[in-house]
């Protein structure tokens, strides 16, 4: 009877030592991918028609009027990575030349700096790129 209650026991220390290995290889994961969301954004915004390029700098969260374009950054990202750091936004842009009263996104997605191609922002007279995220 004393070595069921023995091997019992050692069963159940060593199910509590693999959770607790388990929890703490879990929340040291997690914590390596997770993104460091920043307060501003940085664009660069090409008008087709007359070849001029601005960069401007918007406030995540707020709504920025560019000439017929209102841009709305919602979330800007770089990745913890330190050798190919990937910057990524969610960025929604209205034409606002267009006066209906449904107001649809003419791009509402997420963006990629190293890789606009992947999400194109498509637009007869602007291309708008995403630079940098920062604080």
């Amino acid at each position: 009877m004393l070595q069921i209650k023995n091997i019992l026991l050692g069963k159940a220390k060593v199910f509590i030592l693999f959770l607790f290995a388990y929890y703490f290889l879990t929340i040291n994961s997690l914590s390596e991918k997770k993104l460091l969301t920043e307060n501003f954004a940085e664009l660069t915004i090409l008008d087709k028609v007359n070849s001029q390029s601005e960069i401007i700098n918007i406030e995540v969260g707020k709504e920025y009027k560019f000439k017929n374009l209102s841009i709305n950054i919602l979330k800007c990202n770089n990745s913890k990575f330190d050798d190919d750091p990937e910057i990524t936004a969610y960025m929604q842009v209205i034409d606002t030349v267009n006066k209906d009263e449904n107001r649809v996104f003419i791009f509402n997605d997420w963006t990629f700096a190293s890789s606009p191609s992947i999400r194109p922002f498509d637009h007869p007279v602007y291309d708008i790129w995403l630079k940098k995220c920062y604080s």
